[in-house]
Formats: structure tokens, C-alpha cells, sequence
């Protein structure tokens, strides 16, 4: 049988007689290797470690190192103690991660105070090293000036932020300082107050701007907007021409509504778009508006120069890869 079998490989492959031998033997051991563990199973025993005694003096260790510590701790048994046992055996990473709120002036807290108001370190160390270099917080709102600074943070520690009140000196132009002679202390003490202190400082109402013409700082000033977010609009409605439409504000990325119901309010539609000559556009002019992609701005083109010049919207409706939101949406950008 085996020199049958061998033959039959000899002839199917085409190779010699001792070739066809290797090539048998080859398979014969391949196939005892795979065999190998299966035997191996079979024929021996596994045997299982007794580890029920070692297992059992370890457990005793450990329970009688648990009692020697227990014995050690403190106790806690005045209820009126400052901290219970929990509250003690925390570590400061455990007692940062539950904010801890308290009336604090954002120009003075230290790193420690402010992990306890909620943020993260890396964050209060970025506001001690604004601090250090001479940034000061006037208004409430300056918070936000942080780039990174959590807006849902900030609602929750508005209420608790404390600014020192603006004092300033109002000297006389000539004349001495001091009340006059036979003025009684109380008369002394109104005018000292009357020279030295003015009403707190009053944070300016926020009026409406022109979307169109903004800057970053006013969009800063709104809440809800960062640094990183006001760069995003300015960059977004340069690349669109201008905003036509408040509703355009939902597609700027990263918005939640928080800031879209501040720009609804105070950034209004005051200047007119920049157009587009469809008829003299270029394929890369056209793709760079944000409304059309490269492909679209192509067919476009192709268009016009098999069919001449566009007239009007309705004249851009044939070309099918245009839908009718998209030529809704670019309509106010293109001039014929």
C-alpha cells in the first residue's frame, strides 16, 4: 500500500522516486506533530496541585495583618469630629474629584483652591501661569478668556465668584486733605469716603454686532464661546462670504446651545454677503465656497460651457448633481 501510495504522489507531481519518499515521510511527521498534544492529553494524567493548605496560611496572614492596622487606625467616636473614617482615608486625588464650592476671587486662589472647585490641575496651573505673568480677571466673564476653560464649569461657579469692588483716589485740586478745624469725626469720616470710594464696578450690557464684521474678542464676550470656538465662526463665515441667515449658524461644528441661542441674540445679519460671478468662476474658485465640492464645482463649469451662461438660479436646476437644498443654500452667493 505504501509503494502504491508513493507512486500515485510520484506520478501527480512528476517527480522522482526518492523525491516522493522525502515527501511522504514529510507528511508523516506533520501529521504526528498535530497528533502530538491530543496524545499527550490522552495518555497523561493531569494532576491537580493540592494548594489547600498554603492557600488557607496565607489567608491567616493576611487576616491577621488586616488586625494589626485596624487596631492601629484611630478612632473616630465623636460624631462632631472635623472628618469620619471615610472622609480621612481618601486620598487628595479622591477628595479634588468632588468639587468642593466656596466664594473665592479667581485673582488670588491658589492651584490647591481651585482643583477644589472642580478643575483639572493641568488647568489651574494654566490660570496660576497667567497670573504670574500679569493677567488679572476684572469682570466675571474673564474666566472664559482661559482657552479650554469648561463653559458648563463656569455656570456652575459664576454665582460663587467674588471680584474686589474698583477703588480709586479722587484728590482735590488744591486745599488740604484733612476736614477742616471744629468738623466733628463723623463729618471727617463722610468725607474721606466720598473722596476715596465709588460705586462697584457695573458690568457692561452686551449690545448686538454686525456677525459679518466681528472679531474674536466680541464673540469671546459671549458665553459659551472660547477662543478655539470664536476662531472656528470667523474662519467658517469667511470661507462661506458671510452669513445670510442666523439658521447658518447650526453649521458651524462644536456649537451647543448654549452659544447658539448668545449668537441668535446679539450677532445680527448687518452687511451683505460677498458673491460670486457664476458665469467667470474658475472650478478651484468655485470649490473653495463651502457649500460645493470639488466634483460639484467641476460639473459646474462643464455646464456652463456646453450650455452657456447661467441666468438665474432656476437656469443651475438641470444639473442633476446639484439637489434643490444645496442651490437653496447657494443662492444668495451667486451673482449672474
Amino acid at each position: 500500500m505504501f509503494t502504491r501510495f508513493q507512486a500515485l504522489v510520484r506520478d501527480y507531481f512528476g517527480i522522482s522516486h526518492r523525491e516522493a519518499r522525502g515527501v511522504l515521510v514529510l507528511i508523516l511527521i506533520t501529521v504526528l506533530l498535530l497528533l502530538t498534544p491530543w496524545l499527550y492529553r490522552r495518555l497523561v494524567p493531569e494532576t491537580i496541585a493540592d494548594t489547600a493548605v498554603s492557600d488557607q496560611r496565607t489567608l491567616d496572614s493576611l487576616v491577621a495583618l488586616m488586625k494589626t492596622d485596624e487596631a492601629k487606625q484611630p478612632r473616630y467616636a465623636d460624631r462632631n469630629d472635623r472628618y469620619t473614617r471615610d472622609e480621612a482615608d481618601k486620598t487628595t486625588t479622591e477628595r479634588f474629584s468632588e468639587p468642593k464650592l466656596f466664594r473665592f476671587d479667581p485673582n488670588t486662589v491658589s492651584v490647591t483652591g481651585w482643583q477644589q472647585l472642580g478643575l483639572p490641575r493641568w488647568m489651574a496651573q494654566r490660570i496660576d501661569k497667567y497670573r504670574s505673568k500679569g493677567g488679572q480677571f476684572r469682570k466675571k466673564e474673564d474666566l472664559l478668556r482661559i482657552y479650554d476653560f469648561p463653559p458648563d464649569l463656569y455656570e456652575q461657579l459664576e454665582p460663587y465668584i467674588q471680584l474686589p469692588e474698583v477703588v480709586a483716589y479722587s484728590g482735590r485740586s488744591g486745599g488740604s486733605s484733612s476736614p477742616a478745624v471744629g468738623a466733628s469725626v463723623n463729618e471727617a469720616t463722610a468725607s474721606n469716603t466720598s473722596r476715596f470710594s465709588r460705586p462697584a464696578y457695573t458690568k457692561p450690557a452686551l449690545q448686538p454686532f454686525d456677525i459679518n464684521q466681528a472679531d474674536t474678542a466680541q464673540l469671546i464676550a459671549l458665553k459659551g464661546i472660547g477662543s478655539k470656538l470664536a476662531s472656528r465662526i470667523v474662519k467658517f463665515r469667511d470661507a462661506l462670504g458671510g452669513f445670510a441667515d442666523t439658521d447658518q449658524y447650526h453649521d458651524v461644528f462644536g456649537l451647543d446651545s448654549l452659544a447658539l441661542n448668545e449668537l441668535m441674540q446679539y450677532g445680527k445679519i448687518q452687511s451683505p454677503v460677498q458673491k460670486m460671478a457664476i458665469n467667470t468662476a474658475t472650478a478651484e474658485e468655485l470649490d473653495h465656497h463651502v457649500y460645493l465640492s470639488r466634483r460639484q464645482a467641476e460639473v459646474i463649469v462643464n455646464y456652463r460651457t456646453q450650455h452657456g451662461p447661467f441666468t438665474s438660479i432656476e437656469s443651475l436646476r438641470p444639473i442633476r448633481i446639484l439637489d434643490a437644498k444645496t442651490l437653496d443654500k447657494l443662492a444668495p452667493y451667486l451673482s449672474f
